[in-house]
């Protein structure tokens, strides 16, 4: 099965990565610039393509899409036009994805949208226990994602990185990101209240910090906050329910349960794994690898995919609600 990776920034490197990791060999690549293609051509000694029509020449069978998420269309449009299974990266654009959504009903292949968190072991584990009802009956969440814009990249000028620019911020980029786990766990949401500021100078005035109440259809509330600007990274979770606590500190690689009745913490450790040079010591290979598994063996029949294009459409409109409602000052209704 001969899959083309498209776009060599940082993701793009990441899942080829994660390809040779599952020995998938037949990994060719596209980009237009010479810099990234002589980098991943020695690298990981593939095949790389300065144009997309030299690489289709090729007849590949599979996209790894791994654009800035403003183009993600333009190749998930090409790809169900022309029979091609995809995989999409996280995105912050809906423009175009309706008429795929609808133009794969009638298409006999995969078009699958990144849902990274899902595979990492803490948020496992946390659906584990919830599923379990470790905590008994849900009251509330708080959950705060937290890191430094320019940390993302540090070997780039963060002007020349997507995340800098108004549509596909940062900040932005990472409340779906985030809630299509949260979702997972607790949901379909029914209402937000957004609060959506630019607190620092960063790119085109990007929004750098997102409030967002979150009222579920189950009834559960919670809080999710989003920053970008916090120079410490964090993804800290409380869950309180009748019957106990579970906090998540991914710092820590660790989830533990209080329970009141023996009024102690349990404690599991959800850390270990591999570690890619310059990125946060927390963010591990294997969620990563361990998606692209997923995906590969959806196209295979060997297992459903778990997180459709509707579904990120669905996480999308989560979003685009929260700024709804910070500009209006109101509840605004999914």
């Amino acid at each position: 099965m001969k899959i083309l990776v498209i776009g060599l920034g940082s993701m793009g490197k990441r899942r080829i990565r994660n390809l040779k990791a599952l020995n998938e060999d037949d990994v060719i690549a596209f980009d237009p610039r010479e810099d990234r293609r002589k980098e991943v051509a020695q690298k990981f000694n593939i095949n790389t393509f300065s144009s997309f029509e030299d690489a289709m020449n090729e007849k590949p069978e599979v996209f790894v899409i791994s654009v800035p998420p403003d183009i993600h269309i333009k190749y998930q449009s090409y790809a169900v036009k022309n029979d091609i299974h995809f995989f999409t990266e996280a995105s912050v654009v809906s423009d175009g994805l309706e008429k795929v959504i609808e133009e794969l009903k009638n298409k006999n292949i995969i078009g699958a949208a990144s849902s990274t968190l899902r595979f990492h072991p803490a948020v496992k584990k946390i659906k584990q226990l919830i599923d379990d009802k470790e905590i008994g009956e849900l009251c509330t969440f708080t959950y705060h994602s937290g890191q430094y814009l320019p940390d993302w990249h540090p070997w780039e000028n963060i002007n020349d990185f997507y995340v800098s620019k108004k549509e596909t911020g940062g900040g932005r980029e990472i409340v779906p990101f985030e809630l299509s786990w949260i979702s997972w766990i607790f949901g379909n949401v029914k209402s937000v209240i957004g609060l959506v500021e630019n607190s620092l100078d960063m790119g085109e005035s990007i929004d750098d910090v997102y409030h967002s109440l979150l009222k579920f259809e189950s009834g559960i509330n919670g809080h999710l906050l989003v920053d970008v600007v916090s120079r410490f990274a964090y993804r800290q979770m409380k869950i309180l329910g009748k019957k106990g606590v579970i906090e998540w500190d991914w710092s820590k690689q660790r989830v533990r349960v209080f329970k009141p009745e023996k009024n102690e913490w349990m404690g599991f450790n959800v850390g270990g794994g591999t570690n890619e040079a310059g990125y946060n010591e927390n963010i591990i290979e294997e969620m990563y690898i361990n998606e692209i598994r997923h995906f590969l063996n959806s196209i295979r029949k060997k297992e459903e995919y778990h997180y459709s294009l509707e579904d990120d459409l669905a996480i999308l409109n989560i979003l685009y609600a929260i700024e709804k409602s910070s500009r209006n000052g109101r509840v605004e209704k999914i």
